[in-house]
């Protein structure tokens, strides 16, 4: 019973959250940030435990697996998409993958955090299912990288929009990629606002983002650690 109630909730609290989302269509608003605050509170509430609840919840999060072989569709899709911009996809995202890696681990060495947190912020700039499979490979913790997925999503979302707004950046191409490398699914998204291509092109660069950082963290990590300490 605990466990159809935990499934339920989640399905039912997520669809209200996108609709709150759907009909103002403020980021803050996101059903990335709604969703858990609604959980969390439902269930402080009725006193039940994180334990109980997630004896469904954990059902959805199964599901993260088959969702990560499901990357190779939109990689069929815009096969021509990739073989015309494949040079700047490689270029562009491979550079913001080095990046993302070395920043998250030296902010959080900078700041004298565990090492367990650093490890699992490193892979926080790539979609939930492949953040996950970097983490556990490099020994974090995945439900810590889940939350730095999220919040990386949102923030990532938040400055790109900024970032285009305020340097009159254009170009489809370009501008895809920034939601797709800074702010994988939830950047996506927001790029498919702005027209197909853009929406394409980050989805390709969110995938080549995870596919890169998912061969790279496992030898930058221990890099950025040896430089630190």
């Amino acid at each position: 019973m605990l466990m159809l109630f935990g499934l339920v909730l989640t399905i039912i609290v997520y669809g209200i959250a996108k609709l709150i989302y759907q009909r103002s269509s403020m980021l803050l608003l996101s059903p990335l940030i709604v969703c858990p605050i609604i959980l969390i509170t439902l269930l402080t509430i009725s006193h039940i435990s994180f334990k109980a609840y997630d004896q469904g919840g954990h059902l959805l999060s199964l599901m993260l697996q088959p969702a990560t072989v499901a990357f190779a569709v939109p990689m069929y899709r815009y096969r021509a998409i990739i073989r015309k911009y494949l040079a700047e996809l490689i270029i562009s995202v491979t550079g913001g993958a080095i990046v993302a890696i070395f920043t998250s681990v030296s902010a959080a060495e900078l700041m004298g955090l565990d090492s367990q947190i650093a490890t699992s912020l490193a892979p926080r700039s790539i979609t939930t299912p492949m953040a996950i499979n970097v983490t556990q490979v490099l020994g974090g913790d995945p439900s810590m990288t889940a939350v730095f997925v999220i919040a990386t999503g949102v923030l990532g979302v938040l400055l790109t929009s900024s970032a285009l707004k305020w340097g009159s950046i254009k170009r489809p191409v370009t501008r895809g990629m920034m939601f797709g490398i800074s702010a994988h699914g939830t950047g996506t998204s927001k790029a498919y606002e702005m027209g197909v291509l853009e929406g394409a092109i980050a989805s390709l660069s969110m995938i080549f983002m995870g596919l890169i950082t998912t061969v790279a963290a496992p030898l930058l990590v221990p890099v950025c650690f040896y430089f630190w300490r």
